[in-house]
């Protein structure tokens, strides 16, 4: 089985150790992904919507490095902190996948890398 891996140079990879995606075969494994903007910090703090948003944006991103268009993401994870805001993180994710839904889980955690951030994303891939 052949890998490719993409990075995207964020402080955690390397202090981690992992890569933003990782397609193997047909599969393809979008790691967690924060709401971070140009600089490297938390875009739109305590704005659910918008950090939604930005989180599936950066995904799309990430598979355009491989040529995948988003409608072969076939699921999603979102890690939330305030489980009350479902319907804002709903509402944008209802957005961008629109015609082409995925399978999806949202679950609450007690905090994510930065206190600001209240969503992380996790997606898969088919080719």
């Amino acid at each position: 089985m052949e890998f490719q891996r993409i990075f995207s140079n964020a402080p955690w990879e390397e202090k981690v150790g992992y890569c933003r995606v990782l397609k193997a075969d047909k599969h393809i494994y979008i790691t967690g992904t924060a709401p971070i903007d140009e600089k490297g910090t938390t875009f739109a703090p305590g704005d659910a919507y918008k950090q939604t948003k930005r989180c599936l944006e950066i995904i799309q991103d990430s598979l355009l490095k491989l040529n995948v268009p988003i409608n072969k993401i076939v699921r999603t994870r979102m890690y939330v902190t305030n489980i009350q805001l479902w319907q804002d993180y709903g509402k944008a994710h209802k957005e961008f996948f629109q015609k082409h839904p995925p399978a999806t889980t949202m679950v609450q955690v007690a905090a994510l890398i930065s206190p600001d951030m209240l969503i992380e994303i996790e997606a898969d891939a088919v080719i």
